[in-house]
């Protein structure tokens, strides 16, 4: 039946291409939102392509709202969620899944903590009922966090043992800084320090109805639907949640470097970058146009350079990390210990070269026609629909962040492009962290900063 479904979509999927292809654009298909007497915001979109039927929930918590040496407790919550209620046990819950073939899951990130469930239509009422269950009625069982707070520190003791596993957790605490809420990660030290109680305070403190958006996608009837959440979600008690406050951080000026010394290595993992920009940025598509230019595909200016001309790594490329508030902006790859001083020396001037040449109208049209091309992939299914919507609700934007997606990529000129490239692409502040043997790298990457800073990777936390 699955397979069915799956072949459907595919077919699905291709016909969207092709659609986009062909107008310019797709148009998100209607919605309804309202809130719940309780404050729980809904928004139900129908889709009956598929007997199938997705929810995402979106609570307005994640990392950032860890308290300071409480690290990872957001991320303990979303883990505990289906590990048992007060009906039912985490092995009934996961077999009652099991044999409906549902899908359900829970995770965190660093502005909120979200959850998925598909079901099939005729399993609609029963996968409703456990997903509600978990959501409102989590035990947090003190075996099953035991459990899971082992299993945290075993994954954060082993982390680092791979330079690529951790780069990321140590440029941002590098660029936001200790005291800003994206450069707080959770250590070996916050998780052991964790108890039940934190969790369970975090959950009473922030699951709350107003607190939490619901976005159902698929096969039903609106009104309907509208009754059935109203009936599971309808008494969760009323109360307000804290605001978790993200501040935009400021951008480093001059330049700085890390440089984690890892003896037992024989590659530098790097990231060169500053602040990028947040998730509402009025920018931001145009600037993913010249993103995927400069790092976001195989072809990209940085992968042509690093890997497919000069061989120095096998992979480079750049992202913009975009948050609630300001997230990072970063190039990342990684080379030989002997060749650390010339890939970062190549990287610098790739860079260089964007701002100095820009780019062409071929080049312009080809990341236009790239960025579209991907476009479609990520509505496909109903439970991406319902992820985009509760995003939507969260940031505050609305259908036309997908309905104008063509036309904002189509109207861009070079002008623009030259525009963006100067104000988003930092080229003279950078913040660089590498990871490394300090033996054979740190005299030759002295010259990129002023001052080298460095520490061990055994030091503890990042």
């Amino acid at each position: 039946m699955r397979k069915r479904i799956f072949s459907f979509l595919f077919i699905v999927l291709l016909t969207a291409q092709t659609a986009f292809a062909q107008s310019g654009g797709i148009k998100l298909p209607p919605y309804k939102k309202a809130k719940l007497k309780n404050g729980l915001t809904i928004i139900l979109m129908e889709q009956h392509e598929v007997p199938l039927v997705s929810f995402s929930v979106l609570v307005k918590a994640g990392a950032t709202a860890d308290a300071a040496g409480k690290e990872g407790t957001a991320a303990m919550v979303a883990g505990l969620l289906r590990k048992g209620t007060k009906t039912r046990t985490g092995d009934q819950i996961s077999n009652d899944l099991d044999f409906t073939g549902a899908q359900l899951g829970f995770g965190d990130g660093a502005d909120f903590t979200t959850g998925r469930a598909e079901f099939v239509k005729k399993d609609l009422a029963k996968g409703l009922d456990i997903f509600a269950d978990c959501l409102l009625a989590p035990m947090f069982p003190a075996d099953e966090f035991i459990k899971l707070q082992k299993q945290t520190l075993d994954g954060l003791k082993a982390a680092k043992d791979q330079a690529q596993g951790v780069i990321g957790e140590y440029y941002n605490a590098y660029l936001f800084g200790s005291a800003h809420p994206y450069g707080r990660n959770a250590t070996e030290a916050s998780a052991a320090a964790l108890t039940r109680d934190d969790v369970a305070k975090f959950y009473e403190t922030y699951y709350t109805p107003s607190n939490t958006i619901l976005s159902v996608v698929g096969d039903f009837a609106t009104a309907e639907m509208e009754k059935l959440l109203e009936a599971k979600f309808g008494a969760w008690p009323a109360k307000n949640a804290p605001t978790v406050n993200v501040p935009d951080a400021a951008a480093f000026t001059g330049k700085k470097l890390l440089l984690i010394d890892k003896p037992d290595s024989t590659q530098t993992y790097y990231r060169i970058g500053n602040l990028g920009v947040a998730r509402t940025n009025k920018d931001r598509i145009q600037i993913n146009v010249i993103n995927t230019l400069f790092g976001g595909r195989f072809t990209s200016m940085l992968n042509d350079a690093l890997r497919v001309s000069s061989g120095l790594t096998y992979g480079a490329n750049s992202f913009f990390d975009q948050r609630k508030a300001r997230g990072s902006f970063a190039i990342a790859t990684y080379t030989r210990n002997e060749t650390t001083e010339k890939a970062i020396d190549l990287t610098l001037k790739i860079l260089d070269q964007l701002h100095a040449e820009g780019i062409s109208e071929k080049d312009l049209q080809s990341g236009k026609n790239y960025l579209k091309g991907q476009f479609p992939p990520t509505i496909e299914t109903n439970d991406q629909l319902a992820a985009q919507l509760a995003s939507f609700e969260f940031y505050g934007l609305d259908a036309s962040d997908l309905n104008d997606f063509a036309q904002t990529v189509d109207a861009m000129t070079l002008a623009d492009a030259q525009r963006i490239i100067k104000t988003y692409f930092p080229k003279e502040n950078l913040v660089f962290v590498l990871i490394g043997k300090a033996s054979e790298i740190e005299t030759a990457v002295k010259k990129y900063a002023p001052k080298l800073e460095k520490k061990a990777i055994t030091d503890a936390g990042y």
